[in-house]
């Protein structure tokens, strides 16, 4: 299995004070700055676009996550890396080509992804998997944080890291939504490595104590001392 990681979103951060926040979960262990790129065309919300990223590049140290949840993202790539991003994220559902947005990412120099919406099977993934250093699953219908995780996302995490390991990848399998202490240690134990928490971090009181427990059980889980499903 790769190594856990913990990826707070800034979704959920206080804006007001971004780069307070930004900072504050780094010193309490962040692994990774996961930013929700959204455009209210492709999911009902409309977040932040490059020049919040590149304003987020001067002050994280960890590497920037970002998650484009928008219509013709081919067309925004090279803006998102031209402003610091570190991985790039493209949905497989927003348009005929994630093959090329892949190919597009890589030759920016950043680390690509791609993302299945939680009704997306598995199957899209088939020509794409051995192109890609990391798949994300949302476990929430995407568009705003706070959402519950939804179940049978358990049982896809399980069958991707099977196919992962069939097929000899050493695959990053990030979940995004509904990502807390009391979920985490059987999304872990199903197979994800890399796992989005905004509002269970932000909206806690002790940021380290929050990430250091999603760590723990994570881990925990990992190594089998607690039950995937």
């Amino acid at each position: 299995m790769p190594t856990v990681a913990i990826a707070p979103s800034i979704l959920s951060a206080d804006f007001g004070r971004l780069a307070e926040e930004i900072i504050a979960v780094e010193e309490a262990g962040a692994d990774l700055i996961h930013i929700d790129v959204m455009d209210g065309h492709f999911v009902p919300n409309i977040t932040i676009g490059p020049l919040i990223v590149e304003a987020v590049k001067k002050v994280a140290k960890t590497p920037l996550d970002v998650h484009l949840m928008i219509a013709n993202p081919g067309q925004y790539i090279d803006a998102f890396a031209d402003a610091g991003a570190n991985w790039i994220t493209v949905h497989t559902e927003a348009g005929p080509h994630p093959h090329r947005l892949v190919g597009q990412i890589r030759a920016r120099g950043c680390r690509p992804g791609v993302v299945l919406n939680p009704a997306t099977p598995l199957a899209a993934l088939d020509y794409l998997l051995d192109e890609v250093d990391l798949v994300m699953l949302m476990s929430v219908n995407p568009g705003f944080g706070g959402q519950k995780f939804i179940e049978s996302s358990l049982r896809k995490i399980a069958a991707l890291r099977r196919t992962a390991s069939e097929c000899g990848l050493q695959l990053d399998i990030e979940v995004d939504g509904g990502i807390s202490p009391a979920t985490i240690a059987r999304i872990a134990a199903a197979g994800a490595n890399i796992f989005v928490a905004g509002s269970a971090v932000y909206g806690s009181d002790d940021y380290r104590a929050t990430i250091t427990s999603l760590r723990l059980r994570a881990e925990a889980a990992i190594a089998g001392k607690e039950e995937a499903i």
